[in-house]
C-alpha cells in the first residue's frame, strides 16, 4: 500500500492531488497545511511520496521537505506557482507549475519515483538527483 504526504494549504488543490495519486495507485494520504504538520505526519508514517507546494501557511514546503528528507530518501514532486524559489534551493527538483496539468503531474510522479530526493554531502546543501 503506497502512502503519500501532500503538503498544501489550498484544500481544493490538495484534494485534486489526492485524487490524481489515487488514480496512480496510492492508497492512503495525509494532508499537511503547515511545516510542523508535515514533519509530524512524516515522523508518524514515512511517506512513499511527498507532493509539496512551496508557499504554505507557516513557511515553505521546500523547508519541510528538506527536514523530512534529511534522514531518508523519498520521492518528491513540487506543485507550485513558485518554481523559481524552489529551484533556488533545489535546482534539480521535479516541479509541476500551478495550475496543475494531470499528464505533467503523472510524468513528474513517475520520474520522482525513479530518482527520489536526497540530501547529500557534508555541506548541508540539498541535492536531488539529476534528471
Amino acid at each position: 500500500m503506497s502512502h503519500a504526504l501532500i503538503i498544501e494549504d489550498e484544500f481544493l488543490l490538495a484534494f485534486t492531488v489526492e485524487e490524481a495519486l489515487g488514480q496512480l495507485g496510492y492508497a492512503s494520504f495525509e494532508i499537511a497545511t503547515t511545516m510542523a504538520e508535515a514533519v509530524a505526519a512524516a515522523e508518524k508514517r514515512c511517506p512513499d511520496l511527498i507532493v509539496a507546494d512551496h508557499r504554505i501557511m507557516d513557511g515553505t514546503g521546500t523547508e519541510a521537505v528538506m527536514t523530512i528528507c534529511s534522514e531518508q530518501v523519498i520521492p518528491v514532486v513540487f506543485v507550485t506557482g513558485s518554481e523559481p524559489e524552489v529551484r533556488e534551493r533545489l535546482p534539480d527538483a521535479f516541479v509541476v507549475p500551478k495550475p496543475m496539468a494531470l499528464p505533467e503531474f503523472e510524468a513528474a510522479v513517475k520520474a520522482a519515483r525513479e530518482r527520489p530526493f536526497t540530501l547529500t554531502g557534508g555541506d548541508g546543501e540539498a541535492r536531488s538527483p539529476l534528471r
